[in-house]
């Protein structure tokens, strides 16, 4: 692994991530974080350009993040955020064991798809050990088993104009006067066909659990466990990110992360 990843690695779990650690507390010092205008905003998000800059000039765009072997695996998958969502569709899925579970693929495509978990886990698999690193500090090794993004998106024959793919979930983070708003995350195209870049079925040698995101999420191994949304329900293929939420790309960046977390 190269010098500048282990330093952008030893920044995030010591600088940002105490800043994000601070964020949830509700620290008084980023209130407001979240307003187009705020300094700190316009300051992490020149940090943020440097940093993908950097990655995608230097590096190997298909460059691996690191893999473990079985005996790396010491502890159970951390689950974080949401870990039971409580949505009736998703309650109604999960009491059936998701044998009705669809996923929708639609947007800047040719052809939508709309996949059982059987129709995932007919399609070319691939197993990875790999270590998650959240933005609060911690971080696990466990082994995933899904389809690369990239085969989805290819039957799926994405439209030359799209530029994002948009993850919808089931779950609800957060409820607000407007209604629940639910989980949702983008990346790029260069991200979403990378050869680690996962829909995850399951963990660990077994069905993905229902804390870490059944029946399907997502791993996106070169960024931080933000942006690996979990209990996917659809996906779209979007140009433009900007109307969607609050226009930051996501949940977590629309309230002040960072929109591209590499690591």
């Amino acid at each position: 692994m190269s010098d500048h990843v282990v330093s952008r690695r030893r920044l995030l779990r010591t600088g940002l991530g105490t800043i994000a650690a601070s964020t949830v507390a509700g620290c008084k010092v980023l209130d407001g974080l979240s307003a187009p205008d705020h300094r700190l905003r316009h300051f992490m998000e020149r940090a943020n350009d440097l940093t993908m800059a950097m990655q995608r000039g230097v590096l190997d765009r298909d460059a691996l993040a690191q893999e473990f072997a079985p005996v790396d695996i010491r502890q159970p998958q951390r689950p974080n955020g949401v870990t039971d969502p409580q949505d009736a569709d998703y309650v109604a899925h999960r009491n059936a064991r998701f044998a009705n579970y669809r996923l929708e693929v639609g947007g800047l495509v040719h052809r939508p798809l709309s996949l059982s978990l059987a129709d995932l886990r007919q399609m070319p698999t691939r197993r990875q050990i790999t270590r998650h690193d959240c933005v609060e500090g911690w971080s696990c090794i466990a082994e995933w088993a899904g389809v690369p993004l990239w085969h989805v998106l290819d039957r799926a024959m994405v439209h030359t104009s799209a530029r994002y793919v948009l993850f919808h979930c089931f779950d609800t983070i957060e409820r607000s006067l407007s209604g629940a708003i639910r989980y949702y995350e983008t990346i790029d195209l260069v991200d979403a066909r990378h050869p680690q870049t996962l829909l995850a079925w399951g963990m660990n040698g077994a069905p993905l659990p229902v804390p870490n995101g059944a029946p399907l999420r997502v791993r996106v191994e070169r960024q931080l466990g933000y942006k690996m949304a979990k209990y996917v329900r659809a996906i779209e293929l979007v140009d433009d990110f900007s109307g969607i939420g609050r226009g930051r790309g996501g949940y977590w960046e629309d309230r002040g992360y960072e929109w591209y977390a590499g690591i």
